[in-house]
């Protein structure tokens, strides 16, 4: 391909601290950068307590764990995200109900989330779908209303903001991604950030394979032995030493991907006046991190012909989820609340094109150039 999809962002010291960290001769989760990881977490958040973990999925399940969901519970949460969303809950024995999304961002529809909830719902699970906010503030409303727990997948969603307030800081835990397709990455690993003080006591159990091992660690008892429910869900140093040098630089890597993104959308402003296509948008009180740019054609067929365009120019354009509800998984362990029009309408005609921090100005020239030719000559 002449233009990928996707190149992971390089920052400055990850060689310098992957060496440090050899030479720390600690490797395992508990090293001093997973602690400065920490340390930058519950900063620039803030956070009342992050787990470094090996992936978002892992923080995921960390999060059911300490939300006590089990056979009987039901989780609301989007069709359109990854299998993770589901499947951490599907883990557990308690069921995912799948709701519709908004049009206007392809998050969890606040109203959709309030017809579907019954005596058995014990968690919400909004999705910050392509970095873009969910409306939090209702979200939290209904939440807070029902007693309900809320867990963001925020996987997505590292340096983004609803209302002035990162994503990641509104609900009772939050899950971020960084794997090698997302903004900030460590090829691969997520962060689990709790924020309800009645849980960072039994967080630190649950992340430490079900012990109070860090009781002992600090000395408060003479030997340390299984307490609850945990697994392994601490990042190895050396992905953490990656992952701190990424951090740092975290705000110049987004400010790259947000050059790209206003490009894109600048450059399809005509084609959407023309009608051929609509362009992403993000509502005034988010703050968006360009992870994603998508545009949503006018069919099915017109999508897979651009494509197929683009493939041909060299460049690398993709779709993205099939809706869960409708996977083989979904109907075996989910079941759907309310309309799913606006996912399966708009998962069908969405094309995303290539973004990365180090995408030229240039090869985006390019990329609009091939996509105005498409329509032209249509």
């Amino acid at each position: 391909m002449k233009i990928p999809f996707n190149i992971p962002p390089k920052s400055s010291n990850e060689e310098k601290y992957i060496s440090q960290a050899i030479a720390n001769k600690k490797l395992s989760g508990e090293g001093s950068f997973n602690k400065k990881c920490v340390e930058w977490f519950n900063k620039n958040l803030p956070t009342l307590m992050t787990v470094i973990t090996p992936s978002c999925t892992s923080a995921l399940e960390m999060a059911m764990v300490l939300a006590e969901i089990g056979p009987g519970d039901e989780v609301i949460l989007p069709s359109f995200t990854f299998t993770s969303t589901a499947n951490v809950v599907a883990l557990y024995g308690a069921v995912p109900v799948f709701v519709d999304v908004d049009p206007r961002t392809l998050n969890i529809d606040p109203v959709a989330i309030s017809k579907a909830i019954t005596p058995r719902t014990k968690v919400i699970m909004p999705v910050h779908y392509a970095g873009i906010g969910c409306e939090m503030d209702k979200i939290m409303e209904l939440a807070n209303k029902h007693n309900i727990w809320v867990v963001e997948d925020a996987a997505q969603g590292i340096f983004a903001s609803y209302k002035g307030k990162a994503l990641g800081t509104w609900g009772h835990m939050a899950a971020f991604s960084f794997h090698e397709t997302k903004n900030i990455v460590c090829g691969e690993g997520g962060a689990l950030t709790i924020n309800d003080p009645r849980l960072v006591a039994r967080a630190e159990i649950v992340r430490d394979k079900g012990t109070n091992r860090q009781q002992f660690l600090n000395g408060q008892v003479d030997k340390y032995t299984w307490q609850d429910k945990g697994s392994s869900y601490l990042l190895s140093e050396l992905a953490a030493a990656f992952l701190l040098s990424q951090l740092e630089e975290g705000e110049q890597i987004t400010a790259k991907r947000q050059a790209v993104w206003k490009q894109y959308h600048e450059g399809l402003a005509d084609l959407e006046a023309q009608g051929h296509l609509q362009r992403m948008q993000v509502p005034t009180e988010a703050k968006g991190n360009a992870h994603i740019f998508y545009m949503i054609l006018n069919s099915v067929g017109e999508r897979a012909a651009l494509w197929a365009y683009l493939k041909e120019a060299g460049i690398q354009s993709t779709t993205h989820y099939v809706p869960l509800h409708s996977a083989p998984a979904g109907v075996k362990y989910g079941r759907v609340s309310g309309s799913m029009a606006v996912t399966d309408d708009l998962a069908n005609r969405m094309l995303r094109l290539p973004m990365f921090a180090d995408l030229s100005s240039q090869d985006v020239s390019l990329v609009l150039e091939k996509v105005h030719a498409f329509f032209k000559a249509t």
